[in-house]
Order: C-alpha cells, then sequence, then structure tokens
C-alpha cells in the first residue's frame, strides 16, 4: 500500500507539473515555437517507444520472478542482458535521428516553404536525440529498482527527472529569447534538450540507490537459461511496443499527412504550423489530462482481469472488463463534453486568446475517449492472452487511419468543414476498429459480452443532453469576457452545477462504479 501510495502520488505531482509548465512555455515559444518542439517530439517519441516501451513493466516481472524463485544469477543476468540490448538500441536511435535529422525532417514538412526551415526542424531533432542515450536506460533501471519493491526511489526519480525537465524548459527557453535574442529554433533546441538533462538528473538519483542492490553475479549462466531470459523480455516487450509505437504513429502520420493536405489546400506555411503545433503540441496537452484521468481510474482494474483469467473466472474477466468501459461512458465521457462545450474558456485559461485552439480543442478532446478505449483493451486483450488478436486490431486501425487523412481532409473542405477535422476524424474511426474488432471476436469466440456497458448507455446520454442544453442557457445568460482569473470563476460555477446535476442523475451507477457504498459501509 505504502508503495502504491508513493507511486501514485509521483505521477500525480508530475502530471500536475506536465501540464502546468505549458502555461508559461506556450507564452514563451508562441504557436510557430510549439509547431517545432512538437515535430521533433513526435519523432523522439517514435523511437523512444521503440527503444524502451514496456521495458520498465518487463525487467519488474522478470525481476520479482527471478527473486521470489531465489534465482538470483538468472536476475542479475537478465538485468545486464537487457541492460546491454537497451545500450544497443539507443545508441542505434540515436545515430538514426542525429544522422538523419534532415531526411526526417523532410518527411515531417514536406515542400512547404514560409515557416520553419528544414534546417531548424533537424537541428531539433538532433538536439532531443540526446535524450535516447539516457532515458532507455533510466527506464531499465526503474524497472529494476520496482521489481525489488523499491518504489519510493523509482517514483522519485520521475518527479526529479520532471521538475529538471520543467526547470530548463521554461529558463532555458526564457533566456535564450528574451536575454540573449537568439533565433526561436535554438530556444526550442534547449527546451527539447531538456529531456536529455531530466534524463541525466534522474539516472544520477538512481545510480546512488541501485548501489543498494547487488549486481554482480556469483557464476554464469548456461546458453539455454540464456535463451530462456531473451525469450522473456521479448514476450513482455514486444506487445507493449506494438501497442505503443500505434498510439504514437497516429499523431505523427497525423502531422504529416495534415501538413501535405493543408498545403495542397492552399493554406499559407504559418497558418499550417499554427494549426499543427495546436494539434500536436499543446492540444495534446490537455487530452493528456483526461487520457491521465482515463488511466487511473481503470489501471487498477487490468490486474484484477490477468489473475481473474488466471484463475480461469471467465465471468469476472467479463465484469472487470465492463466495469472498466463504464468508467470511460460515465465518467470521462461527461468530462471531455464538458471541456468540449467550454473550449473557448478552457483554452484561454491554459493558452490565451487563439483563432485556431478552441476550434481543434473542442473536436479533439474526444480522441482522448477513443484513445483511452483503444489502450484499455489492448492491455486487457493482452493479459488474456490474446496477444495476436492485439496485433491485428492495431494495426488494422492505423492501416485505416493512414488511409482515410488525406481523402478526409480534402473532403472535409470541400463540404464546407474544417478539413483539420478530416485527420481527427480519421483518427476516431482509426481507433474506433482498433476497439471493434476485438469486443466482436471476445463476443463471438469468446462468448465476453458487453450488454453491462449497454445497459447504462440510454440514461447517460438523456443527462448529457439534459446538461447540454443547460450549458447553452448558461453560455448565453452569463457575460463573458477574455480574463484569466474570470475564465476561472465562470468555468468553476458552471463546473460546479454540471458536476452536481449529473452525480443526482446517476448517484446509483456513479456509486456502484466506484465502490464508494462499500466504503461508507466499511
Amino acid at each position: 500500500m505504502e508503495g502504491a501510495i508513493i507511486a501514485t502520488l509521483a505521477i500525480i505531482i508530475s502530471k500536475i507539473m506536465g501540464v502546468l509548465y505549458v502555461i508559461p512555455f506556450y507564452r514563451i515559444i508562441g504557436e510557430q515555437g510549439g509547431a517545432l518542439y512538437g515535430y521533433a517530439y513526435n519523432i523522439y517519441n517514435t523511437f523512444l517507444v521503440i527503444s524502451s516501451a514496456g521495458i520498465p513493466l518487463a525487467i519488474s516481472k522478470l525481476t520479482s520472478e527471478y527473486d521470489t524463485k531465489k534465482e538470483y544469477d538468472k536476475k542479475i543476468a537478465m538485468y545486464n542482458i537487457a541492460k546491454k540490448a537497451i545500450l544497443i538500441f539507443s545508441v542505434c536511435s540515436f545515430l538514426v535521428c542525429f544522422l538523419f535529422a534532415k531526411p526526417l525532417a523532410h518527411l515531417i514538412i514536406g515542400e512547404m516553404t514560409g515557416g520553419n526551415s528544414i534546417s531548424d526542424v533537424a537541428f531539433v531533432i538532433r538536439c532531443v536525440s540526446f535524450a535516447l542515450l539516457i532515458i532507455p536506460l533510466l527506464s531499465i533501471s526503474r524497472g529494476y529498482l520496482q521489481g525489488h519493491k523499491y518504489i519510493a526511489p523509482s517514483s522519485f526519480s520521475q518527479v526529479i527527472e520532471q521538475i529538471t525537465r520543467i526547470i530548463v524548459i521554461i529558463l532555458g527557453s526564457f533566456i535564450a529569447l528574451r536575454y540573449l535574442h537568439l533565433p526561436l529554433y535554438i530556444a526550442v533546441g534547449i527546451s527539447v534538450f531538456a529531456a536529455c538533462i531530466g534524463g541525466l538528473a534522474g539516472y544520477a538519483y538512481l545510480f546512488f540507490k541501485m548501489r543498494k542492490i547487488n549486481t554482480k553475479q556469483e557464476k554464469p549462466i548456461n546458453q539455454s537459461e540464456r535463451k530462456e531470459i531473451i525469450k522473456k523480455i521479448i514476450a513482455y516487450c514486444v506487445p507493449f511496443i506494438i501497442i505503443n509505437i500505434a498510439s504514437n504513429l497516429y499523431n505523427t502520420t497525423d502531422i504529416i499527412l495534415l501538413i501535405r493536405g493543408l498545403y495542397k489546400i492552399g493554406y499559407e506555411a504559418t497558418t499550417i504550423e499554427t494549426i499543427t503545433s495546436i494539434y500536436t503540441t499543446w492540444c495534446n496537452k490537455l487530452v493528456m489530462i483526461v487520457k491521465s484521468i482515463a488511466s487511473g481510474l481503470t489501471i487498477s482494474l487490468i490486474p484484477s482481469i490477468v489473475s481473474s483469467y488466471v484463475n480461469k473466472e471467465k465471468e469476472k474477466v467479463n465484469k472487470y472488463m465492463n466495469k472498466s468501459f463504464k468508467v470511460l461512458l460515465i465518467i470521462i465521457l461527461p468530462i471531455v463534453i464538458f471541456i468540449s462545450l467550454f473550449a473557448n474558456e478552457v483554452w484561454s485559461v491554459f493558452y490565451a486568446q487563439s483563432t485556431y485552439g478552441p476550434i481543434i480543442l473542442k473536436m479533439q478532446i474526444f480522441l482522448a475517449v477513443f484513445e483511452s478505449s483503444y489502450l484499455l483493451i489492448c492491455t486487457a486483450i493482452q493479459g488474456i492472452n490474446k496477444t495476436k488478436l492485439v496485433y491485428t486490431s492495431v494495426i488494422t486501425g492505423l492501416t485505416i487511419n493512414l488511409a482515410l487523412d488525406l481523402p478526409f481532409i480534402f473532403l472535409f473542405n470541400k463540404i464546407g468543414l474544417y478539413p483539420y477535422y478530416g485527420a481527427i476524424a480519421a483518427s476516431i474511426i482509426g481507433y474506433s476498429i482498433s476497439l471493434i474488432i476485438p469486443l466482436v471476436i471476445l463476443y463471438k469466440k469468446e462468448r465476453y459480452n458487453f450488454w453491462g456497458v449497454l445497459i447504462n448507455l440510454p440514461k447517460t446520454i438523456l443527462s448529457l443532453v439534459f446538461l447540454y442544453i443547460i450549458c447553452l442557457l448558461y453560455k448565453n445568460f452569463m457575460p463573458y469576457h477574455y480574463s484569466f482569473i474570470y475564465n476561472i470563476m465562470y468555468i468553476g460555477i458552471i463546473g460546479v452545477i454540471y458536476v452536481g446535476i449529473y452525480y443526482l442523475i446517476n448517484a446509483k451507477a456513479i456509486n456502484t462504479l466506484l465502490e464508494l457504498n462499500k466504503r461508507r459501509k466499511k
């Protein structure tokens, strides 16, 4: 319990800092700087996922397994094998990013001129590439410590990494632009290089903590044991890499095709970069808030799904899956609708007045529901050993998104809708396909049913329609003007009304879902 509380607090602190720092950062680098920042980070995240996704979990599980069996030599051998493997991947990823920065930059912005140049994008990609040398090694150390049930050091290292990174981002970009009067691309380069500095700070802290744990092998392991360890590491990591890289590729392909689509339609380069910065950087931070809430509410249900499956308690597995989707329907969907309704006010609180920001946020926030559902079902079906189903649904959804992006951008433009809504619609359809495929197969072949979710659907929809009308009346009768403090009060008042009415209508379902009735009885 102590470890869980510490880990949860560390995640909450890191997420809060990750949300709040964008307020001053937006005012320092603006929307063009945000586009440059987003280009580099999407490339970096793709390579980071390849080199380290699933590693902490795999190392943690294997460390715990070997430690429990008192197979200490295997445990240390596993750690050393993983460390060498991740070092090779890290160096290769760094070299690809650093040496091929210009081709990668050209892949992102294509032939577009008038905004950030290819050399600017390449410079920023090179700056962020250094983080690939340290962050994967940091993830190995965290997993190894967690496997020994040293949760606090791993969690504290996350906070240290985040604090260091944010300080470098804010101070570095501010001093570069306001005092040294350096070009924007250098200020953004400093901001993305902050990931490397933060990683070094977190790794330095863990380096001293690792001295408590023995990492020296007393006797070597044989070849068959080595092969067994390598197989286990791959078996644990590969599904997580596929799931996470697909999620990241949605963003990367959307940026690349959105830039090309808008450029062909006739948008100016500066406008395109404003839109892409909102789409990839600023709006994504607000989407991440909702995704974090969804993860926090559903993550505790995943171990229950796994343990019930191992015990062959199929009904319980079905129950926990239903419960996970109910969380997204009953708790996350109302939050998403509220942010969409008050997109203008929410945007003004976090950033400032913007032509495109609230328009994009109004629709893009719905991606949080679909992406959270996709991650949930992929993690759940992996937990019940349906790994091939994960690959099928992920690859199919991603392919459909890729195929629909440009046609939808052109179609939406032709029928008088915002063309960038086409990219959002393509992503929603892609995630929906990735969700529908496993649900249908689980229903037909495994006899899992999801009627428990559908039963709550009519009442939830009716309550949201009622609240939608109340929010529209509030917006029509309450005066509004652009002011940070006023905006907070404006959103706060309707937020309390919204939550209060929604809870009164859906009290029974919410209490059952969060097990509040049981807690009260205790």
